[in-house]
């Protein structure tokens, strides 16, 4: 039986529906779901398997990229929000979602009790939109979603608050040592970008795409996957293969399959 998988849609949601593409090529059942269907009981949450926040601009980004969306999470929904997590299940934060995920304290790691932030995502150092393709490459094999991902992933950004910056030195090593550093930005050669433009296109902390929490279900990244399913939407002919976001979806369908 195919995984049912929640694709939650604020106002200002614009990716949903690439989203819902990408999880019926890997193999699930999507449902868009809109905020106001699940206050109203007409969907619940315990109803799916997995979990996706797209991309977009969730109430126009008021008060910053994702605050509002990140304030549904922790207020309204912060029971359901909190226990699909715990539950063990998949949840997938792309771009405006990974920012929510973020400014609601759901990643770095829900049970982390210290009362302030200990990341961010902020302006990019260009001080652009950025819109373009660049290449991934995945770190993590406690991710669910990027364990046993090998091959370089080339996919489009499109965001202007996707640096990720850390409160200290410290907060870096934590990820590293909690294998929570999921995706990292490199050339198109395979070798780590860094902190070095345009590889890296917005001035991440150490190159850093993508993080997940340290039980390894939850996954937030800048870039676009779910535009890089099908082959036809790769632009550059003349640059060798690269392997599709469909891959981190296959991986996360799979998992939640379980549940």
């Amino acid at each position: 039986m195919k995984p049912k998988v929640l694709i939650l849609h604020a106002t200002g949601t614009n990716r949903d529906h690439d989203a819902a593409l990408a999880v019926e090529l890997a193999g699930g059942f999507p449902e868009i779901v809109h905020l106001n269907q699940l206050r109203r009981a007409e969907r619940r949450w315990s109803d799916y398997q997995m979990l996706i926040l797209p991309g977009g601009f969730s109430y126009a980004d008021a008060l910053g990229a994702g605050r509002l969306l990140a304030l549904d999470l922790t207020i309204y929904f912060a029971e359901e929000a909190l226990s699909f997590v715990n539950s063990g299940k998949p949840v997938l934060g792309i771009c405006n979602g990974f920012q929510a995920l973020v400014k609601s304290g759901i990643l770095p790691d829900p049970d982390d009790l210290e009362p302030t932030q200990k990341l961010t995502l902020t302006h990019n150092a260009s001080g652009n939109f950025e819109c373009r393709w660049i290449s991934l490459l995945p770190v993590s094999q406690s991710c669910v979603w990027t364990a046993g991902l090998q091959e370089l992933i080339f996919c489009p950004v499109a965001h202007g608050e996707g640096r990720l910056m850390l409160k200290s030195p410290a907060v870096l090593d934590g990820l590293r040592d909690h294998d929570q550093v999921a995706l990292v930005y490199v050339r198109p050669d395979g070798s780590l970008a860094d902190d070095a433009y345009p590889d890296n296109p917005n001035g991440s902390t150490a190159g850093i795409a993508g993080i997940c929490n340290r039980r390894g279900n939850v996954l937030g990244l800048m870039p676009h996957p779910e535009n890089h399913v099908l082959p036809w939407q790769f632009p550059h002919k003349s640059i060798p293969p690269y392997g599709s976001g469909l891959v981190i979806f296959k991986n996360g369908v799979s998992f939640a399959s379980q549940f």
